[in-house]
C-alpha cells in the first residue's frame, strides 16, 4: 500500500523514530497511525533492552530554576556527539522542567519511562539518568559551565542571588570539599600531617621546629579544600568567607561528568 509523506511526518513527530522504521511499521500497521505509533513504542522497548549493556561515558547536567528552587538533572548517554545534539540537550533541558513541576518521587517514573519509550529509539544510543535533585533555599545561585557537564548550586542564609552565584562559579572553578577546617574529618588531617612530617624529616629539620612548620602546611591545606578558606578566584587577596561578610554559607553542592 502507498504510504503519505504526510503520515510519515506525524508518526515521526509523534515517535522520534526514523523514516525508514516510520516506513515499516507503517506498512505492519496497514496505515494505522496510531497502530504504527504503537509498534514503534514496542520496538523501542526492545531497542533499549539491547543497548543498556553499553557503556554510559558522556552526558550533560542541565539547571532549571524555579521559585526558591533549584532542580538539577544529569542525563548520559554514549557519546560525546550525542551530548552536544541539540535534540539531546532539549530533552535534557526537559527532564529538569519536569522534575521542578513534579517532584523527584513522580518525576523518576515519568524520566524512566520517558527514556526507555521514546529517547533511545529517537537518539539511538544507551540514555540513562543519572542524579537529580531539587535543592531550596531562601538565598540560591547556580552556575553551568559551558560544556555541560559541571554544574554548582550554593545556598546562603542571606545576602543576594548574585552573591551566591559568584560563590558557586568558585566551587566549579576550585572544587572544595570541605566548607570550613571544622568539616575535615580527623583522619584526614592525621594522614595530612603523617605526610608533612615524613617530607619534613626528610629535609632535615629538627623535630623541634616540626609541630610549628605542620601547623602553617595545615593552613595552606585547608586553603584548598575549605571554601570559605579559599582564596576568591575574583580577587586573590581576600578569601570566600570575607567575600561573603556576614552572609553565611548553609551549603553547597557541585556536580560533574
Amino acid at each position: 500500500m502507498t504510504i503519505s509523506m504526510e503520515l510519515v511526518k506525524k508518526v515521526r513527530e509523534a515517535t522520534g523514530a526514523g523514516v525508514n522504521d516510520v516506513k515499516k511499521a507503517l506498512d505492519e500497521a496497514l496505515g494505522n497511525e496510531q497502530k504504527a505509533v504503537e509498534i514503534l513504542r514496542k520496538q523501542g522497548l526492545k531497542l533499549a533492552a539491547k543497548k543498556a549493556e553499553r557503556s554510559i561515558k558522556e552526558g550533560v547536567i542541565v539547571l532549571k530554576k524555579g521559585d526558591k528552587r533549584i532542580a538539577v538533572v544529569e542525563l548520559n548517554c554514549e557519546t560525546d556527539f550525542v551530548a552536544r545534539n541539540q535534540d539531546f540537550l532539549n530533552s535534557a533541558a526537559e527532564f529538569a522542567q519536569k522534575l521542578l513541576e513534579s517532584g523527584q518521587e513522580a518525576f523518576a517514573f515519568w524520566a524512566r519511562e520517558k527514556i526507555q519509550r521514546e529517547l533511545i529509539v529517537k537518539i539511538g544510543e544507551n540514555i540513562q539518568l543519572g542524579k537529580y535533585e531539587i535543592i531550596e533555599g531562601e538565598v540560591l545561585g547556580s552556575y553551568l559551565h559551558a560544556n555541560n557537564k559541571i554544574a554548582t548550586v550554593v545556598e546562603l542564609s542571606d545576602g543576594s542571588e548574585e552573591s551566591a552565584k559568584e560563590v558557586a562559579m568558585q566551587v566549579a572553578a576550585m572544587s572544595p570539599k570541605y566548607l570550613k577546617p571544622e568539616d575535615v574529618p580527623q583522619e584526614v588531617i592525621d594522614k595530612e600531617k603523617e605526610i608533612y612530617r615524613a617530607q619534613l624529616l626528610a629535609e632535615g629539620k629538627p623535630e623541634a621546629m616540626l609541630e610549628k612548620i605542620m601547623e602553617g602546611k595545615l593552613q595552606k591545606f585547608y586553603g584548598e579544600v575549605c571554601l570559605l578558606k579559599q582564596s576568591y578566584i575574583k580577587d586573590d587577596k581576600m578569601s570566600v568567607e570575607k567575600f561573603l561578610g556576614n552572609a553565611k554559607i548553609i551549603r553547597f553542592v557541585r556536580y560533574s561528568l
